[in-house]
Formats: structure tokens, C-alpha cells, sequence
């Protein structure tokens, strides 16, 4: 039997007019855009829809303003029947994971996911920092680097996207020294544009707050197989899962190993639910050569239709 696995993006894939359709469309998704406004307090549909970019990637607008487009598409299919094996989010796109896996509610989760964009927001402010991809190298060489880096300041692996691209994060010189050694051992460094050091020490301090929002919130046991960013396998205790998503902020995203265990487990067909094509386009580098899975990506009505023809 060919199993499902569900993605979810996080911070990265946001572009202006992402769910146009569904939001002038579909009543359920205005529905949703509406609870997400007035939870989070903040003109979500006007950014998502009209921008200015510089507005909706502020941490603060993306966090909730992400998630909301993540569930409306997640909504959409539910509704058309596609039910899932696995399910797994990259970064903040984990909180859309929670709730298509029935974790969080839609109202908790977008709780959530504004409080955490106010802290990460507060805690970049606070410690600025810098990100960089490396390319061409794996994680054990990267792993090496940032160790002997960490005399020009706080440097981790943040990201462990794929075997041979490793996202790293912390204090600017570090992450630019990192870089430099990285290209002297045949690898190549990109500078991300971001604004925080995301998934390192330097916003870390927003784990204590973070736990307070979470003790107010009921979390419940997934429905089908959910795997963690921070440990690259599935949970099932709602109290371990809370435990995991406060330390999620500050630690890495092991997605490459997420994506594999899934495979070794038979998924066979992977749908990234939400804006852009990140993680489908990341999954050509992931998924072993000749294999015969299938990559689909849902962001309006036409991709869930033409998702529905394939599976």
C-alpha cells in the first residue's frame, strides 16, 4: 500500500497574492483567514494578498500569515477526502503539522505560531545575527567547521536540509569565518537573507516565554505518524510533544533524516501543502536516484485538483 507523507513550508516560501484563489473563492478559507486576523491582530489577508513584501516577511506578519495559508490549503484537501501517513513541517511550518495531525487546533495553533513570531521577532532585535547555506558539503564536515569557528562567536548547524546542503546560523563573523573555511574545503557558502540567527543560541531566550503560551494550550495525540524537527522521529506523547516544540526554536531542523525515515517507512507520494515549491524542489536532492515516488505541491484550487487526479 503506497503511503502519503504531508509537508508543510516555513519562513522562506511566503510571496505576495499566495492563496488569491482560495481566499476570493472559498468560504472556509475566508473563514480561517478571519480567525487568523483576529487572533493574531494583524491585517494577514491585506499582507498576504497586496504586501508590501517587506511587511509580510516581518517575522512577526510571516509567522501567522504562513501558517493561516499552510491550514487553508490543508483545509481544502481534507474536505476534497486526501488523508495522510505522515506528516512533518520544516521550521514554523511544523506548527501547520501539529494541526493537519490533529495536535492543535486551528485557534491554538495560530495562538501559537504569533507568539512565536513575537518572540523570534524580539530576540533577532536583541542579538542580531546572520545565516548562510553550504553547499557541497555533508554534515559531519560542516559540523567541523562551525567547532572551529567558534572563537569568532556563537556558530551552529541550524538546518540539515539535505545531504549536501547544510544551513548555518549565529553571530555574523562567526557565520562568515564558517563560510570562508567552508569555500577553502571545496564547499560553497551563501548568504540568506534573513533577519535572525533562527534555530541557533541567539534566540534562545525566547524558549522560556515560549512555554508559558504553550501551557495554556491543549495539545493531543497525532493521528498518523508525526516527525519532529528536533529529533527526526515521530512522537506520540502530547506532554513529549510539548517538550520538543520549546526546544525547537534553538535547535536544528534535521529534515534531510525526516525525509529519508519516511521513505525507508513507504512513502511514496509527498505533498508540500502550502505557497511555492521549497521543499518539492529540495526533494530532487533528497530522495536516493531511480526511485519512483511522486512530488506534488498544493497551493491553490488548480495544484489540489491536480493533486486529486494523481493519487
Amino acid at each position: 500500500m503506497s503511503k502519503i507523507a504531508i509537508l508543510f513550508p516555513g519562513q522562506g516560501s511566503q510571496f505576495v497574492g499566495m492563496g488569491k484563489d482560495f481566499l476570493e473563492h472559498d468560504h472556509e478559507a475566508q473563514a480561517l483567514m478571519a480567525t487568523a486576523e483576529e487572533i493574531s491582530g494583524f491585517p494577514l489577508k491585506k499582507l498576504c494578498l497586496e504586501g508590501p513584501m517587506e511587511d509580510l516577511t516581518r517575522t512577526l506578519h510571516l509567522q501567522p500569515a504562513m501558517t493561516v495559508l499552510n491550514l487553508i490549503c490543508w483545509q481544502a484537501m481534507a474536505k476534497a477526502g486526501v488523508k495522510g501517513d505522515f506528516f512533518a513541517g520544516h521550521s514554523l511550518g511544523e506548527y501547520s503539522a501539529l494541526y493537519a495531525a490533529g495536535v492543535l487546533s486551528a485557534e491554538d495553533t495560530l495562538k501559537l505560531v504569533t507568539e512565536r513570531g513575537r518572540l523570534m521577532e524580539r530576540e533577532a532585535t536583541a542579538n542580531p545575527g546572520a545565516m548562510s547555506a553550504i553547499l557541497k558539503l555533508g554534515i559531519h564536515e560542516v559540523q567541523e567547521i562551525v567547532a572551529a569557528c567558534k572563537d569568532k562567536g556563537e556558530v551552529t548547524a541550524a538546518n540539515y536540509n539535505s545531504e549536501q546542503q547544510i544551513v548555518i546560523s549565529g553571530e555574523r563573523e562567526a557565520v562568515e569565518a564558517a563560510g570562508a573555511l567552508a569555500t577553502e574545503k571545496g564547499g560553497k557558502a551563501i548568504g540568506l537573507p534573513v533577519s535572525g540567527a533562527w534555530h541557533s543560541k541567539l534566540v534562545a531566550g525566547a524558549i522560556p516565554d515560549f512555554e508559558k503560551a504553550m501551557a495554556a494550550v491543549t495539545f493531543n495525540t497525532p493521528q498518523g505518524s508525526l516527525f519532529f524537527n528536533v529529533t527526526a522521529a515521530p512522537e506520540t506523547s502530547p506532554e513529549a510533544i510539548r517538550i520538543i516544540m520549546s526546544q525547537q526554536i534553538a535547535a536544528m531542523v534535521r529534515w534531510y533524516e525526516i525525509i529519508m525515515k519516511m521513505y525507508e517507512q513507504g512513502a511514496t507520494t509527498f505533498i508540500e501543502v502550502g505557497p511555492k515549491k521549497v521543499l518539492t524542489g529540495l526533494m530532487k536532492k533528497l530522495l536516493p536516484a531511480g526511485n519512483t515516488c511522486t512530488c506534488l505541491q498544493v497551493e491553490d484550487p488548480a495544484g489540489l485538483a491536480a493533486c486529486l487526479e494523481k493519487i
